[in-house]
Formats: structure tokens, sequence, C-alpha cells
């Protein structure tokens, strides 16, 4: 080891300067065997440890002058030269910690960033660009602003129960493709190397033990539902609402049928001769061909429609294409707002009701007004029944007699609207 020099104040430190000759130059400061302080040329000043490890000659650059002040710059190499003492290599350490540094920083990815190469990588395997969007709407509606900034492996259970909880008794259809897609995208990353251990996401022996399973929210939770007693005050505030979103609601309520089944509704799905909407399967949740009687104030709704150039939607967006499930949400919120009363309530739940909740109106309509058969009202809700019920009602004969029921439905709905 170098031997220890004259220990230099840190005043004599301050007036070393450059000779002038080429090259840098080093004057030992003391305190430190082979402690440095190496001047350039130009003034540049920086500490510099003159060792041996391992029978080797090393300099270890400690930092510069004089943002490193003398004590600190004695303290440093302390430390360096105890683990030096003790076997070790500080160079070969601070190599290794830079490098996992780097490691760390090339794996780092937040769930944004995640969720963009995700669907990159998985192009092709989304059947079309509608299902793409629908991916990508879900997780920034809901999961990039809980989760969004957050690096994938940092992200824990109950990080993702913060993002599902808000909605899983409300959406729970949503929240559970929700989950799924979340897990996807997790999925991705730990693949890819940006994170490791179990997926956060999972439902089997991790999100299950947390959350009601959704069959169970189904059937002990229902969407919030306009009460009878306020329907004709509902179909009154409805009818004059403006927007093209207002008169999908209406379809909805008047055909009881579901939001994403009249938002998806198009001219050459409607019978007008034989006053019938003929909903092919493919766009059926049970994936059955569903009929639906169209009433008079059913047909007087589309007849009222314009048509748009280019679309075959009954209810084209204002900017094209398909509405929005949020548009027939929106609608009803300011139905609720211009409500004199408050908005409609759901009896039981007391929440105001929902675009879904219309359903189930007309289903405690046909159980608590009307004699007519609940495998009727299930048919027309498009619900699952047995083989042979479907295959009853899907008879000329009963289609009339589910017409009966729509029409007398619509004169429900339209009942004191005069003085509503």
């Amino acid at each position: 080891m170098p031997k220890i020099a004259k220990e230099m104040s840190p005043l004599e430190v301050k007036r070393l300067a450059h000779s002038g000759a080429k090259g840098k130059e080093l004057y030992a400061v003391g305190g430190v065997s082979g402690l440095n302080l190496q001047i350039m040329p130009s003034g540049a000043r920086s500490w510099l440890l003159r060792v041996r490890i391992a029978h080797k000659r090393r300099e270890i650059g400690l930092g510069g002058y004089p943002t490193v002040t003398l004590a600190q710059a004695r303290e440093r190499a302390r430390d360096y030269c105890n683990t030096i003492s003790e076997g070790r290599d500080p160079l070969a350490e601070k190599r290794a910690a830079r490098a996992a540094l780097i490691a760390t920083q090339r794996r780092e990815l937040i769930f944004s960033e995640a969720m963009e190469r995700y669907f990159e990588a998985k192009l092709d395997a989304f059947k079309n660009e509608k299902h793409r969007k629908q991916w990508q709407s879900t997780l920034r509606t809901y999961a990039e602003p809980e989760i969004g900034a957050m690096d994938v492996d940092t992200i824990t259970t109950q990080d993702v129960l913060r993002v599902l909880q808000p909605i899983w008794w409300t959406k729970t259809e949503t929240a559970t493709r929700l989950r799924g897609r979340i897990e996807a995208v997790l999925s991705w990353a730990t693949v890819s190397g940006h994170r490791t251990g179990e997926n956060p996401a999972a439902w089997r022996g991790n999100l299950k033990e947390l959350l009601p399973a959704p069959s169970q929210i189904k059937t002990e939770i229902n969407q919030p539902a306009v009460n009878l007693t306020d329907l004709p005050r509902f179909y009154a505030a409805l009818k004059n609402a403006s927007g093209i979103s207002a008169r999908a609601l209406e379809f909805a309520l008047l055909t009881a049928a579901r939001s994403g089944e009249v938002r998806g509704a198009s001219w050459d799905e409607i019978d007008l001769e034989k006053k019938l909407w003929v909903i092919p399967a493919q766009r059926m949740k049970a994936g059955r061909e569903h009929r639906v009687p169209l009433s008079v104030a059913a047909l007087g709704v589309i007849s009222d429609l314009p048509r748009i150039k280019g679309s075959k939607l009954l209810f084209t967006a204002p900017r094209g294409g398909e509405l929005s499930d949020m548009a027939l949400s929106q609608t009803m919120r300011r139905l609720h707002r211009a409500d004199s009363k408050g908005g409609f309530f759901d009896t039981q739940s007391k929440r105001l009701a929902v675009p879904h909740g219309l359903r189930s109106t007309f289903r405690d309509w046909v159980a608590e007004e009307t004699d007519f058969a609940g495998d009727m009202a299930e048919v027309a809700l498009a619900h699952k029944v047995s083989n042979a019920v479907e295959a009853a009602y899907r008879r000329g004969a009963m289609v009339e007699k589910r017409r009966k029921m729509m029409d007398a439905w619509a004169e429900r709905i339209q009942e004191n609207i005069g003085g509503a």
C-alpha cells in the first residue's frame, strides 16, 4: 500500500493548483493511504484512490471536488480500503451493482405500456377491430386510472381489487371481463420478463377467495329498475328527451331488449310487413336467433329515425358507427337529474335505475300486473329456457301471443302519459 502522506487541511487542498505542465497531476492529501486530488490542465478537480487489489494496481474515482469535500473523500476512501482488506473487490462489486441496475431498468414496465405492447403482440388474436377496441376501452376506463402508472412487477392482488371492487357488484359482467384482461396483460408481462411471481389478477386460489362468484351476484343482485308506479312519468320524460341515444333507450324499453342488441340493431333485421325484429344468433348472448314482435309504439320509434347514408344501423352515433353503452347510461342520468322527484329509483335497492334495469321493470310488470305466462316473459327477455319451451314459443301462433304481451306492455308504458 502507498505510504500515508502528510495530512492536508481543507484550506491547503483548496489552494492546490495545476503546475501548467502537460497532463493531469496528482497530489496526495493524506489521511488515507493512496488518496489523491487529481487536477487536470483545464483546472477540473476530482478525487482518486490508488490501491492494490489482489496484487493489481487499481484507481477508484471518488467524485469531483468541491462537490465531494475532503472529509467525504477520506470517508469514502476508508470504506473502499476496508472492503479490500476483507478480500473483496469494490470495483467488481460496483460493476455488478451497475449491471443489476441496468437490467432492472430494462425490465421495468408500467401497466399502461404493457397494455400497448400486449395489443401489438396479440393483434392477430383479436377477432376484429371492434373486439380489440372493447379490450382497450375496458382497460383504459377502469384499470389505467388505478394501476396504469404502476410497474407491472409491483402490482399486487390488493391493487387489482382496487380496480375491480367498485364495479364488481354493479357491472359484474364488465368486471369479470376486466379481470380476465388484466390477468392476460400481466401474464404477457411475466413471460416477457417484466415481472415475476404469481399473477395477482388470477381467479383460482386468489381473487376467488376475496370476491363473490359472478354467478352468485347475478342471482342475488338485480340491476336497479324503474318502479312500475313511476313508469308513465319516466316514459313521458324519455319521450321529451332529444337525441338518438334517447330513441335507442325508448326502443329498448318498448322491446325489453338488451342495450347491446338495440345499439347493434340494423335495418335488415327489421321486417316491417310482419312487424318483427329478427336478431341473428351471432348478436345474441345465448347464441340463438331471437324474434321480437314490435308494438305500434316501437314501430313509431323506428319510423321517425333518420336513415344515415353509409350506415345500416337503426341508431347511428353522431360521429358514425354504433352507439356506446355509456351513451344510453348518460341519457338515463340526464332523465334522473331533470326529474322533479330526484330521479327514478329502484324499489328494493333505492338506487337510481339504469338502462339494463328496464328489463327487470318489464319482468315485474308481467309477474305483478298480468296473467301472461312466466315462460313467455323469459322468452321475450331471451333468457335461457328449456328446449321444449323455446320450440313452442318459436311457432307462429306463440309469436302472436307474445305480440299481445308486447302491445299490452306498450299500453302500460304509455298509461296516463298525457297527465304525467
